[in-house]
């Protein structure tokens, strides 16, 4: 039996080549017992959540049960938002969130940032029994390494993964994702 990765990509001009690098790692890493699913998200360069919703949720309806959800920088962030507001119809062995930036609080606070400013009650909304894995670099460039504390605090049932060096893009090596992956029940 193959397991469905859907990975979703991060956002900017350029982003879907920039992180196909990412998918291309961990498919190497993980082998052929998973299948890597990377969808061209669209209009990447600005991003509407709700246009990027809307595709993360047909791209999940899509997929092949269990299906493991990985998410790069805004595209991180886009997942946890969707799962604290729609139900998830297939089952989950995993969620993955790569350098997500944080919203709201002491995180980022962009004009229209409350859009995707995850709930204080956020443990109660993502689904029972899912393992969750949170990785940051501590070099990342773009996302400063304390929004992985902010994510840590809201979601204490994540895997937290501190990673030294490998900036924004992790240096396109997904090895450690890839062995957190394998190793879920």
């Amino acid at each position: 039996m193959v397991t469905e990765v859907l990975f979703i990509q991060g956002v900017g001009e350029g982003a879907y080549e920039e992180d196909s690098l990412l998918a291309k790692s961990l498919q190497k890493e993980l082998g052929s017992h998973f299948k890597v699913t990377y969808p061209k998200m669209p209009d990447e360069v600005n991003a509407p959540y709700d246009t990027w919703k809307t595709q993360i949720q047909k791209e999940l309806d899509a997929a092949s049960e269990p299906v493991i959800l990985v998410g790069h920088s805004l595209g991180a962030s886009y997942i946890a938002k969707l799962l604290t507001q729609v139900k998830v119809h297939k089952p989950l062995r995993g969620i993955f969130l790569l350098e997500a930036p944080f919203w709201g609080g002491q995180g980022w606070l962009y004009e229209g940032y409350e859009e995707l400013e995850l709930p204080q009650n956020v443990v109660t909304k993502f689904p029972d029994g899912v393992k969750l894995f949170l990785y940051h670099t501590r070099d990342d460039e773009i996302v400063p390494f304390d929004h992985l504390a902010l994510y840590s605090t809201l979601l204490p049932q994540a895997t937290v993964r501190e990673i030294e060096k490998g900036g924004h893009q992790l240096n396109n090596d997904l090895s450690v994702v890839a062995r957190d992956i394998k190793e879920l029940k």
